[in-house]
């Protein structure tokens, strides 16, 4: 298995030693997911081992060859990259709305805060890991305890979200990406920004990802600095992204998780 495991989301942990480990909830249990020099490693910690988190591969060999040289050859250099397909949907979409407005650092440290304050928390290999509050227990929570943590302005966003996911979950769960992006679209406050990063993240496929996203923008822009890119306000970039990769939805999968992939590595 590649060495190169991509930890674009918020759970990841990484410590002095480069290991990264991050916990998650599957349909029957809880796990702990470590990558370090040895490779992958996972182990059910809570529930049952009936449900096992999946990767998903992502070969450089399918970057669309219409995008810039530099682009390809900078990303070619990862090789064959794993990313875990968060296999809870609620925390998909729990990790969207904390990523709406505020800086990528910020929201990390929010997501963090939330979890082990309000969720479940597990041991890792270097201490404690933290899953996501579920639905029932966001719905449960007063105001003043979202504002404890950093979330009033998520607040909304999150409760809505919770009330339609005990709704609407179960079909929702075998809906495919671009299919899911649309259905969580109907949330109040959860646009088609929030509901793709959420559809993509669930489903591990990466074509309807927000493509003119600033972690895109920024990681292309630094694998390939000579590039004429468009700059932070031209709405240009997304079908310049798109269009390089055309109708293969494959291709421009490779090209965006690829991407996230280097900016997470490199960080």
């Amino acid at each position: 298995m590649s060495t190169v495991v991509t930890t674009d989301h918020p759970a990841w942990q990484t410590y002095a030693d480069g290991s990264r480990a991050r916990a998650v909830r599957t349909a029957t249990g809880i796990w702990t997911v470590i990558h370090d020099g040895d490779g992958l490693h996972m182990a059910c910690v809570d529930g049952t081992e009936d449900d096992k988190p999946q990767f998903v591969a992502t070969d450089p060999t399918h970057l669309p060859a219409a995008a810039p040289a530099a682009l390809r050859e900078g990303l070619a250099g990862l090789g064959v990259t794993q990313r875990l397909a968060n296999p809870w949907l609620w925390d998909a979409i729990t990790t969207a709305i904390l990523r709406q407005v505020v800086r990528a650092d910020q929201a990390r440290k929010v997501y963090r805060t939330w979890c082990s304050t309000y969720g479940t928390t597990v041991e890792g290999p270097h201490g404690a890991l933290a899953v996501a509050p579920a639905p029932a227990a966001v719905l449960a929570l007063a105001d003043e305890q979202f504002a404890a943590v950093g979330a009033k302005f998520h607040r909304t966003a999150l409760t809505a979200a919770a009330t339609h996911y005990e709704q609407h979950h179960s079909p929702w769960q075998h809906m495919e990406a671009g299919a899911l992006a649309a259905a969580l679209t109907r949330i109040p406050r959860i646009g088609p920004w929030t509901a793709a990063a959420a559809a993509a993240d669930y489903t591990g496929d990466f074509h309807v990802y927000p493509h003119d996203d600033l972690a895109v923008r920024t990681w292309a822009a630094k694998i390939a600095p000579t590039y004429a890119w468009p700059g932070k306000k031209d709405k240009a970039f997304g079908p310049l992204w798109t269009g390089w990769a055309g109708n293969d939805r494959t291709a421009l999968h490779t090209l965006t998780l690829a991407t996230l992939t280097w900016g997470a590595h490199t960080r």
